[in-house]
């Protein structure tokens, strides 16, 4: 046992690392289970298509509201003392929606209001655990420390959690979140065993929060490798929530695939993910972090292309496997480069700047989806995807061989 404990987690990494990472799976676990639970407990409640697609939005639009915000609270607190009260908040919220689904007092807007507020608590959870890695593990191990960190959203998250969540649902509609809720709280007990070098601020130096959040700005803008990394994962979610908006309806009327083939789309990328996690050490150790993105960007790309060209269901699962390896190498190598970057006081505002990138890209890219899939059809999404990745790509392809040496460029 551990020889497995020090293959999967090398004692290197640190003892409070290996506390985080449990922390990290656990509480990933209880979203996986809420993934399909939040929807089939709004369908239950509802047959209005767009109170279903409504929750979809109350759940993206807290990085949005309070990403810049969350990233600057993150830099003036006790990061792990933050992640403790947001879970601790997310898993009271969580007890309560299963108490009152139990006593039959759960109508609808009380499961919009429920996954808004858990929406927003994990944007304040998720950004203060983001900065954790860096300021327990070696900058050499960062590859490897966030390796392990998505493979247990890959894992745990995509893969077991989502069946879990639907077989709890089944069993009854109040078990998923009683679940996730103990899996929540269990996160917190985890994460309280670490203890972080200091961090934060003096309080004499504390500044007002809107002149926090303008130097995690104005430092991105500065820094042209991470402005350029924040550049290009923004325009590729633009591109990627395009095509991906119309997914389900690409997948029934041009594959013919009826709604297990669809789920089978998720499983496919997850096990393409598990291929990415397998292979990523070897990968870094012959391939340059620079050219790992790069080649992610033309495999982007070209997964647009193909899709928009096939009509065979096995090509398009192997397109979604590939696909889904190349997503877990671009994830890790991406947040590595920025982590290795970024001085230790701004990742948490640099972080939510990224991470409001992130979902402005998809809210901007379902969006032009949906147009376009509206007027021209359901592979108009793919080809618009392709030829602006190509063309991104393209205009892009000579900074990406700095942002991989983005530490090396002095702080402004």
């Amino acid at each position: 046992m551990s020889q497995l404990v020090e293959k999967v987690v090398p004692r290197r990494l640190g003892v409070p690392f290996r506390w985080v990472l449990a922390s990290s799976w656990t509480t990933n676990l209880g979203d996986g289970i809420l993934i399909a639970a939040g929807p089939l407990l709004v369908a239950a409640r509802t047959h209005d298509p767009f109170v279903v697609a409504l929750a979809a939005t109350l759940q993206w639009l807290p990085p949005l509201l309070f990403g810049l915000v969350a990233g600057a609270i993150t830099d003036r607190v006790d990061r792990r003392r933050l992640v403790m009260v947001v879970d601790l908040l997310r898993a009271l919220v969580l007890a309560a929606l299963a108490t009152a689904v139990v006593v039959d007092s759960a109508p609808v807007w009380v499961v919009l209001v429920a996954m808004f507020v858990l929406g927003t608590a994990e944007t304040f959870a998720d950004n203060a655990s983001s900065t954790l890695v860096p300021m327990l593990v070696a900058r050499d191990d960062l590859a490897l420390g966030n390796a392990r960190i998505q493979a247990g959203f890959i894992t745990v998250n995509q893969l077991a959690g989502p069946p879990i969540g639907a077989a709890l649902f089944a069993a009854g509609q109040a078990w998923p979140m009683a679940v996730d809720a103990v899996l929540v709280a269990a996160g917190v007990v985890l994460i309280s065993r670490v203890v972080l070098p200091a961090h934060g601020p003096e309080r004499a130096e504390r500044t007002h929060i809107r002149a926090d959040i303008a130097e995690g700005c104005r430092w991105v803008w500065h820094h042209a490798a991470v402005r350029t990394l924040v550049l290009t994962i923004f325009i590729f979610n633009v591109t990627f929530g395009a095509a991906w908006s119309v997914l389900v309806l690409y997948a029934t009327q041009r594959l013919g695939l009826g709604a297990v083939g669809f789920g089978l789309i998720t499983t496919v990328g997850a096990v393409g993910g598990l291929v990415g996690i397998a292979c990523y050490g070897w990968l870094t150790a012959r391939i340059s972090l620079g050219n790992l993105l790069r080649i992610g960007l033309i495999i982007e790309t070209l997964t647009h292309l193909a899709l928009a060209l096939t009509t065979t269901p096995w090509v398009a699962l192997l397109v979604f496997f590939v696909f889904g390896a190349h997503a877990f190498v671009w994830g890790a190598t991406s947040v590595t480069v920025r982590q290795r970057a970024v001085p230790m006081e701004l990742q948490g505002r640099v972080g939510s700047v990224n991470l409001v990138g992130v979902f402005g890209g998809l809210v901007i890219g379902s969006t032009i989806g949906g147009i376009l899939a509206q007027h021209h059809g359901v592979t108009a999404p793919f080809w618009f995807a392709f030829v602006g990745s190509a063309i991104f790509v393209v205009l892009i392809w000579n900074q990406l061989r700095h942002v991989a040496h983005a530490d090396a460029e002095p702080d402004v």
